[in-house]
Order: C-alpha cells, then structure tokens, then sequence
C-alpha cells in the first residue's frame, strides 16, 4: 500500500480544500483498491446520484481520476466521479483518443463524508494494470460558487493537464507501483 500526496495546480487555488492524497492498494481479491482523499471538504460540490454506468464529461465537476501509460505514447483514463459514474478512454498518443476502450468488470464506487474530510473509494480489477509501465493520480475538485481546482502529482505548465506524461509520475512493476 502507498499513498500519494497530489499537487494543486497555481492557477487554480482551493478555497477551503487543504490537500488531497490517493492511497493505492492491491487486495487480496484481485482487486485495485483507489482511496481519494479531499481534506478541507467543507465547500465541496459533490454531484449528486446518478446511478451506476458509464458517462462522459464528468470532469466538470469533481472527479476523481486515474491514468495508465502503456508505452509507445499509449494510455488510458479512468474517471471515477461521486455521482457512481465512471469513463474510461483510450489514447494513442496525446489526446489522440483511440477508439472505444472497453472495462470487464465495471468499477465499484461509494463516498463518505464527514466535516473536513471526504473519501472516494474506488474498487476496480486489477486486470486494468496488465502492460501499464507508468501512472499519474489526478482528481477535479469542484467547491461552491463554481470553484474548481486541479490537483496532480506534479504539474507542467500554466494550464493544468492531466494528458501531459511529465505528470505519470508513477513506475509501475507488475502492476504494483515501486
């Protein structure tokens, strides 16, 4: 198990978020364990239910993201959003979307929160990992009045960019990060 401290983009202040972490865990069941972190929730949007699927756009709210670089310029996105939507995309290079990308098991998604801390934990097959060499962690943090922040493991340039590799940061051996 790691966590992982993300970066809020300069640009892009928090109002009342004071920081945001992913810990990262492969159980026993064959499962990859995502627990996102939002401390300082007292402002947050969080989209309401929407019934679990696949959807699209839902980093326009807060949202909770996973990336997976294959090689070759090849990665995938995850969106995993409190609203028990989720997406999935495929690139072949930067922001060359490749096709439909297709899940075997849809991911499992649940949220709590309390005054000043909420979490978004996400389940989904480790099957994802297979032929994945790096990660990046990334979430979309929506608070009142329409404020959004960027938080990353490490930022590149004036506009936040999930797509950019300089933030995969993450070497991953045998789908474990190491």
């Amino acid at each position: 198990m790691q966590t992982f401290d993300l970066e809020a983009h300069p640009t892009f202040a928090p109002g009342q978020v004071t920081g945001v972490s992913v810990r990262w865990q492969m159980l026993p069941t064959g499962k990859l364990m995502l627990r996102y972190r939002v401390d300082g929730c007292g402002a947050l949007v969080v989209p309401p239910f929407k019934g679990h699927g696949q959807a699209d756009e839902l980093w326009k709210t807060t949202c909770f993201e996973l990336f997976l670089y294959d090689g070759d310029g090849r990665y995938r996105e995850f969106n995993f959003s409190p609203s028990g939507q989720w997406a999935l995309y495929a690139f072949s290079g930067y922001r060359n979307r490749a096709g439909e990308a297709v899940l075997r098991d849809m991911p499992e998604m649940k949220h709590e929160q309390g005054d000043s801390v909420f979490v978004q934990t996400v389940f989904i097959d480790s099957s994802i990992l297979v032929g994945a060499e790096r990660a990046a962690l990334a979430a979309v943090v929506e608070e009142a009045g329409g404020r959004p922040s960027y938080w990353a493991l490490a930022h590149n340039g004036l506009k936040p960019d999930f797509h950019d590799p300089f933030g995969f940061r993450i070497r991953l051996e045998n789908g474990a990060p190491r």
